[in-house]
């Protein structure tokens, strides 16, 4: 899909939040609450120092803070709930006191519910809302937004070898078309809905690589599209073994292109540089965007 082209879903109800994609693409800022995270472990365990984060994102950028307790990074091990919610919710009830979109990085019904009683308006589910069934029943009862991601196995499995796909985008948009359905049976309105190919998850560089430039195909379906590719390894691997905090060039390099090819959102850590990247780009798509 060539620049100027990209469609624009309908707006995406989050809490009292409208997100609309019609005059700039957003950004969704990383605001890890955890000890082990692969690139800002420990550094916002603090909730005072989390607020204080993520408010200067907001006032670098960013639309939506996302708030997460859990790592999700590969081999990460699983964390005890009461854990989750000691680390989650004082953050997200700051954040959301201080006037903030706030979404929860959760796997679990029980952390997405407190969130949301806390002031959230955003579930981002890694799992696609299938490790927790009663996840799909949260958000048809209170109808936050959700983010549906594609990943293949678990943190603890998903970049184990072997890894293969016949056709990564199409097994990646099915899934996701799938799960849409799926909730939508359930009672999740479309209008909820946000879909995210899950870079990283259970997925080779070339796989990423292939994704990055074929964000059209998830757009096709009229719903939003977030891209999440913040100092992940693939960028490092093709910069020769950067590590996490040398990645900013090339996250601000996949947010630029996935944007382009479709992409209406994007997660990250360094929302200020990605802002202004994404300035340029919306400022010269301008006008062109067509109604989905």
């Amino acid at each position: 899909m060539a620049l100027f082209q990209r469609t624009v879903p309908d707006p995406v109800v989050a809490g009292p939040n409208v997100l609309r994609f019609d005059h700039r693409s957003l950004i969704m800022g990383v605001l890890n609450v955890t000890p082990d995270s692969f690139s800002d472990g420990g550094v916002h365990l603090d909730p005072g120092a989390a607020l204080a984060a993520g408010l200067r994102m907001v006032e670098d950028g960013a639309d939506i803070l996302d708030v997460g307790g859990e790592s999700t990074r590969p081999g990460a091990p699983p964390v005890p709930l009461d854990q989750e919610l000691r680390r989650v919710i004082p953050v997200v009830g700051a954040l959301a006191r201080a006037g903030l979109l706030v979404s929860v990085d959760t796997r679990h019904a029980r952390v997405a519910q407190a969130a949301l009683d806390a002031g959230a308006g955003m579930i981002n589910d890694v799992s696609a809302m299938t490790h927790d069934p009663r996840m799909v029943e949260v958000a048809a009862r209170t109808g936050a937004a959700v983010v549906l991601m594609h990943m293949r196995g678990t943190p603890q499995t998903m970049q184990q070898g072997p890894i293969h796909y016949e056709d990564v985008v199409e097994e990646v948009a099915r899934y996701l078309e799938d799960r849409v359905a799926s909730l939508h049976a359930a009672g999740v309105k479309r209008s909820q809905i946000l879909l995210d190919p899950g870079m990283g998850f259970g997925k080779t560089a070339e796989h990423n690589l292939a994704l990055n430039i074929s964000l059209e195909r998830l757009a096709r379906g009229g719903l939003a599209v977030c891209w999440g590719p913040s100092r992940k390894s693939t960028l490092g691997a093709l910069l020769g073994g950067v590590p996490p905090s040398e990645r900013l060039m090339g996250t601000v390099a996949s947010c630029v292109l996935a944007v382009d090819r479709g992409a209406h959102l994007v997660r990250v850590h360094d929302v200020g540089p990605v802002r202004q990247a994404l300035a340029v780009v919306d400022a010269t798509r301008g006008a062109f965007i067509r109604p989905a």
